[in-house]
């Protein structure tokens, strides 16, 4: 895969929080090249550009809800982590593997978005949506310290349980790598 990654690799949550802000406004700029028909068009058989960001935030806005969360209940629900956190690279890597595995979005698909008779209004809709998702995440996790991110852990459908710093590395690549898959399929 040609994915673009972060140079130089993040670890720390503020090196993380600047590259989610980073690909939040390339990725902008990259949807709102698109058309507003076409950004709502699905590309042959796969998703539209539009689908792509509705599942991007599907997929976000849990991670900003479950940092709000009293650190102490995330313990007692998900317990511990079992293992020292993931480089970004180690995850991302294990996550292409599960992909070229067969792995699906599963209840993170986006639900079939209708008829939209102003296509312009429902792309500044759906950016802005994912926008507000992404900016909740930033805020959440700037109340987290270095060390909470690496003794929490939370569930990803895919991948099993997650350090925090983990789902925040996880995040970051995932919402790349969602333009660099429409950017592959747009010029195929």
């Amino acid at each position: 895969m040609t994915d673009h990654d972060p140079t130089p690799e993040p670890w720390t949550r503020d090196d993380v929080v600047r590259e989610l802000r980073r690909v939040r406004d390339e990725s902008r700029r990259y949807w709102e090249s698109f058309t507003p028909a076409a950004f709502l068009a699905p590309l042959g058989d796969a998703w539209s550009p539009a689908d792509n960001v509705r599942h991007l935030t599907r997929s976000v806005r849990p991670l900003a809800m479950a940092l709000g969360i009293p650190r102490l209940v995330l313990r007692l629900r998900f317990g511990r982590p079992k293992a020292a956190s993931r480089t970004y690279t180690r995850l991302r890597d294990d996550y292409r593997a599960l992909l070229a595995a067969g792995g699906k979005a599963g209840k993170y698909a986006p639900s079939p978005l209708g008829d939209e008779p102003d296509a312009a209004a429902a792309r500044i809709r759906i950016l802005a949506e994912h926008d507000r998702a992404v900016d909740a995440l930033i805020a959440a996790s700037g109340t987290w310290s270095e060390a909470a991110l690496d003794r929490r852990q939370l569930p990803h459908p895919l991948l099993g349980d997650l350090t925090v710093r983990e789902m925040l590395f996880f995040t970051l690549y995932h919402n790349q790598h969602h333009v660099d898959v429409v950017r592959r399929r747009a010029g195929a």
